[in-house]
């Protein structure tokens, strides 16, 4: 059975950094994509970054470009997402999601709510 776990959200200050972690069990890394998506209150769901297994590839939406970085621990079969200089809009449900290549959303984790807020 694929589980992903997440961990680390939390409220956050205007300006403030945060990681969330993503503990994946029964899923290899390998030949896969893993993503980080969100949900703001009221909203659909919104594609915030990737990173393909096989090169290592990072892909952000330009929303978080250069303030959120998506990194992987394979030994340790976890996702990471590093979010520095946090904005109140992005308060969302963050949820990781993996799977391969032609299914890349296969998986998901249960979410974890991010509020940015002074």
């Amino acid at each position: 059975e694929v589980q992903l776990v997440e961990s680390g959200g939390g409220l956050v200050q205007p300006g403030g950094s945060l990681r969330l972690s993503c503990a994946v069990s029964g899923f290899t890394f390998s030949s896969s994509i893993m993503s980080w998506v969100r949900q703001a209150p009221g909203k659909g769901l919104e594609w915030v970054c990737s990173i393909y297994s096989h090169s290592s590839n990072t892909y952000y939406a330009d929303t978080v470009k250069s303030r959120f970085t998506i990194s992987t621990d394979s030994a340790n079969n976890t996702l990471y997402l590093q979010m520095n200089s946090l904005k109140p809009e992005d308060t969302a449900i963050y949820y990781c999601a993996a799977g391969p290549y032609d299914k890349p959303y296969e998986y998901w984790s249960q979410g974890t709510q991010l509020t940015v807020a002074s």
